[in-house]
């Protein structure tokens, strides 16, 4: 399968699948990274057994549950609770202080993905006092990925790969109070998703939905085109209060970008930014 990467049409192919997907489904990857897309595209037509991509274009065109399941391949859901623990700690010393000055807050975590960094946040805010007055947004692209955010239970096994994660980036309690143990799987205190709203977004597509002052989106960027990457920085300016905050991924920067100048590094080795 790896080999019709290697023929000259291969590009034109990948170009008008991902045009195909647009027309049809709304959905739009034409700003991703086409290296990203490409090794993605490569992994889905082994596992949907197709020799080539204008064959996967057919299938998804008239089979939209066999979209869906491509859809899984584009976006490959991959995270983990308190990821990258010195992050959730810098929030919790740096910003958190300056977001108990809010009679209430919006938060919006774009990309989402299946809920980790949702709850993550949760966690951390109902340890500072904050979960009760705070709004959060929670989108993706990816139904599949927003039902398993929804459902807020994850591997026992991953769960307590996350607890140490979680004792670095500052926890004040034990991990294991905040979900329950059954069979295989931790199934988290309902409680943390009271004011969570889930929804489906697209940075590629969407527009601004309210006023926020944090917006979490980390390793998504990552897989776009630097215009892409502009339209999304574009959208959390536009949805950022004054001085609201915004925090990336450990790979992903303002530098470079259309809106440097309009934000200042608050922890810039943590990727933690405030709208000048």
């Amino acid at each position: 399968m790896e080999q019709c990467f290697l023929d000259k049409n291969s590009d034109i192919e990948l170009r008008l699948l991902i045009e195909a997907i647009y027309l049809k489904y709304s959905y739009d990857f034409r700003d991703y990274s086409g290296a990203s897309v490409k090794r993605r595209v490569a992994h889905a037509l082994r596992q949907f057994d197709c020799a080539t991509i204008s064959a996967l274009q057919e299938r998804v065109l008239h089979d939209p549950a066999a979209f869906m399941q491509l859809l899984q391949f584009l976006t490959i859901p991959v995270s983990e609770m308190f990821r990258d623990p010195s992050h959730f700690l810098a929030i919790r010393r740096e910003v958190v202080p300056l977001l108990k000055t809010y009679p209430s807050i919006k938060i919006w975590i774009a990309g989402c993905s299946t809920g980790e960094e949702v709850y993550s946040m949760a966690i951390l805010l109902r340890e500072e006092g904050l979960l009760e007055r705070t709004i959060i947004y929670a989108t993706d692209i990816n139904p599949a990925s927003l039902d398993k955010a929804k459902q807020g239970i994850f591997s026992l096994e991953n769960v307590r790969a996350y607890t140490a994660n979680y004792q670095q980036a500052g926890g004040h309690r034990s991990f294991a109070d905040y979900y329950t143990a059954a069979y295989d799987y931790a199934i988290f205190d309902k409680t943390l998703r009271e004011n969570v709203t889930f929804a489906d977004h697209s940075l590629a597509t969407d527009s601004v939905f309210s006023e926020t002052q944090l917006i979490s989106c980390r390793n998504v960027l990552i897989y776009f085109n630097k215009k892409l990457q502009d339209r999304a920085f574009g959208l959390f300016h536009e949805s950022l209060c004054h001085r609201g905050f915004l925090v990336l991924g450990s790979k992903e920067t303002l530098d470079f970008s259309a809106y440097s100048k309009q934000f200042e590094p608050l922890v810039k080795q943590e990727r933690i930014y405030r709208k000048s």
